[in-house]
């Protein structure tokens, strides 16, 4: 006969602590025994521990409450503990369940490595379990809350007009919420669409950085600078950008040079040659020079060289772009661009005598200048006398030709 009063109850809950904390101790001397030879008893430690025992400690105690609570306790307030033990029970034992499966996920991403050169399938894989992570932690929430929110008669009752009016209310939330929706819906389309994955390499706003978090709303880009670009989803699915590493990492990169016509293309491919050989930067896939272009005054070489992945591409295109300059600067410096300007005499030019100005003058005349146009505008102006110029008569007077 379990006695009920308030030592006992005291008692028992001093066991019931006693009883959780040994039963958790046993479980992890079997997980410790077991993680010697495998390494996901480990994982599961660190994930459920906590949730384990806070689920244990609160299932005992309610046991030991239930069995010893006083007699002189009022019915109500026996109603209430017991009620307030199971809305425990649940939240704890979703915690628990959610736990579980984030366990079962971490175990599954364990088999894929992203630490080694063809990781493409591995980051692909990384990046849909991390969204489905967050998709059933939201979940296990929602459905915790519904059946703490269940526990009480009020909602019981009211939950078919709830039901009832859920249309109504989902259609007035998509249309206040469209835009979280529609990021939520970007978010799992990336996600399963393989369009970008976690340490992708893009290109986005004109910046050059690798994917560092995707999420159900927004992807954060971590850019070369070690700034972070924070995007909502919907960017990724309406408007372009450049994902250089969606089937592999290596990449092809160009060098351009501007040079004089006395460049030597064959001398500057030997040393090119050279370079390439003498760096580990270069993946020897790909190193070639050519002249592309020819005009105004200048010679376009171009340099093509690949790089296992984009850092490795940039630092390369730098250094091959400053030994070929350096040796430029000291075994082909008439390759160095230059700039010529064509010097050229004119002439002196005589000054026309007064006659021959004149002579000038009359030719864009049509009624004066000489005696003929003179002629033709005095058939116009009969009634009115021509006097003669006297600056020109002057003129005539001081011209020795005349």
């Amino acid at each position: 006969m379990v006695l009920r009063s308030w030592p006992s109850l005291v008692i028992a809950c001093l066991i019931a602590v006693v009883v959780a904390v040994v039963v958790t101790a046993i479980v992890g001397l079997i997980l410790r025994g077991v993680g010697r030879r495998r390494q996901w008893p480990a994982v599961l430690v660190k994930r459920a521990r906590v949730p384990f025992r806070l689920l244990l400690a609160i299932v005992v105690l309610w046991i030991a409450v239930a069995l010893t609570l006083p007699a002189e306790v009022p019915p109500d307030w026996a109603a209430r503990i017991n009620h307030g033990f199971l809305i425990l029970t649940i939240a704890a034992g979703t915690w628990f369940l959610a736990a579980l499966v984030v366990f079962a996920e971490d175990l599954g991403l364990s088999r894929y490595r992203v630490d080694v050169p063809d990781n493409r399938y591995a980051r692909r894989v990384r990046t849909q379990v991390l969204v489905l992570r967050r998709l059933t932690i939201v979940a296990a929430v929602v459905i915790g809350l519904a059946a703490i929110l269940l526990t009480f008669p009020v909602l019981q009752a009211a939950g078919a007009s709830l039901l009832a009016s859920a249309g109504i209310i989902g259609v007035i939330a998509g249309v206040a919420a469209q835009s979280s929706l529609a990021n939520l819906f970007a978010g799992i389309q990336l996600a399963f669409s393989d369009a970008i994955r976690i340490d992708d390499v893009v290109v986005v706003e004109q910046q050059w950085g690798t994917i560092e978090e995707l999420t159900l709303t927004y992807v954060v880009v971590h850019i070369w600078d070690d700034r972070r670009l924070v995007l909502p989803s919907t960017y990724f699915t309406t408007k372009p950008f450049e994902n250089w590493t969606r089937q592999h990492s290596e990449l092809l990169g160009s060098v351009e040079f501007d040079l004089d016509w006395r460049v030597s293309p064959s001398g500057m491919r030997a040393e090119l040659n050279r370079i390439l050989a003498a760096t580990d930067l270069w993946d020897g896939r790909t190193g070639v020079l050519q002249v592309t272009d020819a005009t105004q005054g200048w010679v376009r070489v171009r340099v093509l060289v690949t790089g296992k992945d984009a850092p490795t591409l940039f630092d390369l295109r730098c250094h091959v772009r400053e030994l070929l300059i350096d040796w430029m600067q000291r075994y082909s410096d008439t390759a160095l661009p230059r700039k010529r300007v064509e010097l050229v005499e004119t002439p002196e030019t005589q000054v026309p005598s007064a006659r021959a100005r004149t002579a000038q003058e009359g030719e864009g005349r049509l009624f004066g200048g000489t005696p003929e146009k003179e002629q033709r505008a005095s058939q116009f102006t009969d009634a009115i006398p021509i006097q003669p110029d006297p600056v020109r008569t002057d003129e005539r007077q001081a011209d020795p030709a005349d």
